[in-house]
């Protein structure tokens, strides 16, 4: 009997099912790439998503990397074929990377292709496939994302940009969090708060998407300055998440009430940024419980990403950073284990007074009384030794070097006045510097290794730090942290340091 034989619909079923059955097969390919960790050729297969394609504002195609049989434990306990089916069934697009349990397959050697594969996403390719270069992960076996999870309410008055949003509800932030499923043992997280922004765009008097979720937008992040420690994490036994930076609009925008036009370019403000933040973490937290998530968290961020990370770095209590009418999980802590932070603005009193950040700033606690300068930076929360271990990185020839107020650059002195104040209540602390130049962040195998060690040492990894494949403690390359330097503005920084008040023209410690 003819296979086309009933009636009309029944021929169209059948013909739809025999073209679904050509089209999947074509919709894989497989080749190799050229992985610089292990020096060796990678076989790769690529997969479209098998629901509905989930695409980027500009229709690209979200894309995970994923690694394959390396040499780490494997936390996840599901197949590496099931784990990709729920990948693909989710929308995305899966490009599989097999490494065959090669020996350099292991942290923080892998970091290097972590490098590699986010320099080609950040162009829109990989592997042959078009993929998005603003939603496109890199994931290790075992490992599985939930996108897109709201974790605050933007109020549009506190930058009241653009024009058509700041009249309206606000914008939710989100967060992408990756996480070991079914895992063996629970397991910590690395949270960092992007250094692209997300933000609602103004399009002929209507509101877009545009620039909304670009936390992951690889030109302007992680592509952009080969970063790779968060990525990274997962080698060592971490969960990680990636959040909308709490500026929610373009960071050269922003006016407060009253301001004028780009009042509040490249800065954020306080208590806002600060809510934020903690809602971040606990919202982390709280979506964790279900995930197998052990509830300890360590904090990173680079650049304005820095940042915003280091507001949670404090066990202190300020009334105005706990309002959570617009946050979620107010039943969590928002406090942290450990943290990592970058060159960053941390006391936004002591920029150099000519810079754009400190005139900025000094407008707008100027015109809203009620957010002092204390308030404008990490400093306010640190109180007692429960706050969080911190180990700053930066290069000391970073932005804005001035003999007479910031001789170490801008950032190095930022990270000084920090450091003193968490020394003075009794927080340890490190610094890894100079190690390169300029506005950068750890690269090589030797300082990516003395970060993961810093966090493994607050917070335990379910992997066991011995199975690194590079020593550099060993071979005597291990970058030491730099003495602490408390000589600010002229002057010596002693135990109890709050912070430096400026009265009448002269510096003095504030008690």
């Amino acid at each position: 009997m003819c296979i086309f034989a009933g009636d009309m619909h029944t021929k169209r079923k059948l013909l739809l099912y025999l073209l679904t059955s050509m089209v999947i097969p074509m919709m894989a390919a497989s080749g190799q790439w050229h992985s610089p960790a292990t020096g060796k050729m990678l076989t790769y297969k690529t997969t479209s998503a098998t629901g509905a394609a989930a695409t980027d504002f500009n229709g690209k195609a979200m894309t995970v990397v994923y690694l394959e049989n390396l040499s780490i434990p494997k936390i996840g306990q599901n197949s590496i074929a099931d784990d990709v089916a729920w990948l693909l069934s989710q929308g995305w697009q899966v490009i599989e990377l097999d490494y065959e349990n090669d020996v350099n397959a292991v942290s923080p050697t892998l970091n290097t292709d972590i490098i590699a594969i986010n320099n080609s996403l950040k162009n829109g390719k990989f592997c042959g496939r078009d993929c998005s270069p603003c939603r496109s992960y890199i994931l290790m076996e075992g490992y599985r994302i939930n996108r897109d999870i709201p974790y605050y309410h933007d109020d549009p008055t506190v930058y009241n940009y653009p024009d058509v949003y700041k009249d309206g509800e606000g914008d939710w932030l989100y967060l992408d969090l990756v996480y070991p499923a079914s895992p063996s043992t629970s397991v910590p997280v690395v949270v960092t708060f992007s250094y692209s922004n997300s933000y609602a765009t103004n399009s002929g008097g209507k509101l877009t998407d545009a620039n909304k979720h670009k936390r992951m937008y690889l030109p302007y992040f992680w592509g952009a300055f080969n970063d790779s420690f968060v990525e990274g994490a997962s080698a060592v036994g971490f969960a990680w998440a990636v959040c909308d930076h709490p500026k929610y609009c373009d960071w050269g925008q922003g006016r407060y009430t009253g301001g004028g036009n780009k009042s509040l370019g490249a800065i954020e403000v306080n208590p806002d940024a600060a809510r934020k933040v903690k809602s971040a973490i606990r919202t982390i937290r709280g979506e964790g419980h279900e995930l197998g998530l052990n509830g300890d968290v360590a904090v990173t961020g680079f650049s304005r990403g820095s940042t915003a990370a280091a507001l949670a770095v404090g066990d202190g209590y300020v009334e105005a950073y706990e309002d959570v009418t617009r946050g979620r999980f107010a039943e969590e802590s928002s406090l942290v284990q450990c943290a990592l932070l970058g060159p960053g603005m941390f006391d936004y009193e002591h920029a150099l007074p000519s810079s754009a950040e400190y005139t900025r700033m000094k407008a707008f606690v100027t015109a809203n009384p009620e957010c002092p300068w204390t308030m404008q930076g990490a400093l306010a929360t640190i109180e007692t030794d429960a706050s969080a271990p911190t180990l700053f990185f930066h290069n000391t020839d970073d932005y804005y070097k001035d003999n007479n107020h910031n001789p170490q650059g801008l950032y190095a002195t930022q990270a000084t006045l920090m450091r003193a104040r968490l020394d003075a209540v009794g927080v340890p602390t490190e610094v890894l510097s100079d190690y390169s130049s300029g506005h950068a962040v750890p690269q090589s195998t030797a300082t990516l290794q003395s970060m993961y060690d810093f966090l493994t040492t607050y917070i335990t990894s379910p992997i066991s730090t011995g199975i690194y494949h590079f020593s550099s403690r060993d071979n005597g390359t291990y970058p030491s942290s730099s003495s602490p330097s408390y000589n600010l503005m002229g002057l010596r920084v002693r135990a109890g340091y709050k912070g430096i008040v400026i009265q009448s023209g002269r510096k003095l410690i504030n008690p």
